[in-house]
């Protein structure tokens, strides 16, 4: 949907929650309520007619414009393109990092080295890619679904696996304050959609007792990262001790 769409859209949603009829704007502009009504459901208007109906309703066109970013649908996974632009710049990932566990802009200047300005240069990249709204004062707003993800098999998956999992996994784990448990088993098939649902519910937790904790003093917070897996696997070492073909049993007659 073009953006002169968009804002076409908006103003009709603007005036049916105002009760206005085809009529009363025409009235108000001074158009015949045909040409209004062509106008309208052609989507398709220069910007001076927009802004002389918001004038009529008694709307800024800024709010407007609000009002259509507000209505654009959350973003569940970014395109290739976006993760390749995020990747290469390490400063940009760590940004992203940061917006997505909805730290504010003073949090990240005071907790990583990085001045402002290059601060505002990673959250404008982050605003074109389409992640944040970027809003005065540095503030933002997020842009991405709650059940986002990097794609499975994309840039930022592959860094996370080639570097991020062998810096995770090397560090120590402290007993009684960390968790590390490894389970194998076979279950049935059936199961493994209802154990990844489970998995992704202990996720969604995670992630809205990181969004309430927020409010929290920063010496009440501890920096936390948890990773959840589940898949048909076995370690490689253990696949190439594997039988290549089934042994041949045979049976062993006792005598009395």
């Amino acid at each position: 949907m073009s953006s002169t769409s968009s804002l076409i859209t908006a103003l009709k949603a603007e005036l049916k929650a105002r009760q206005w009829t085809y009529a009363d704007l025409a009235q108000a502009i001074g158009m015949a309520e045909s040409s209004v009504k062509r106008m309208l459901s052609q989507a398709d208007m220069p910007l001076s007619r927009v802004d002389e109906i918001c004038k009529a309703l008694g709307i800024e066109f800024v709010e407007l414009a609000r009002h259509v970013v507000n209505a654009q649908p959350l973003l569940n996974e970014l395109t290739l393109e976006q993760e390749q632009a995020v990747i290469k710049d390490r400063k940009l990932l760590l940004v992203a990092f940061c917006v997505l566990s909805q730290w504010t802009a003073q949090q990240m200047l005071e907790t990583y080295d990085f001045d402002e300005p290059e601060l505002i240069r990673c959250l404008s990249a982050l605003d074109r890619l389409g992640v944040i709204e970027l809003r005065p004062l540095n503030r933002y707003k997020l842009k991405l679904a709650r059940t986002f993800r990097w794609l499975p098999d994309g840039p930022v998956m592959n860094y996370f696996r080639n570097a991020v999992l062998p810096d995770y996994f090397g560090s120590p784990f402290v007993p009684d304050e960390d968790l590390l448990m490894l389970t194998h088993g076979q279950i049935g098939a059936s199961q493994l959609t209802s154990f990844k649902e489970r998995l992704q519910r202990v996720a969604q937790d995670f992630a809205q007792q990181h969004a309430a904790d927020m409010k929290l003093p920063e010496e009440h917070r501890k920096g936390c990262t948890m990773i959840l897996a589940l898949k048909e696997w076995e370690f490689s070492v253990f696949t190439d001790m594997r039988r290549k073909t089934k042994p041949v049993l045979k049976t062993t007659r006792h005598r009395l």
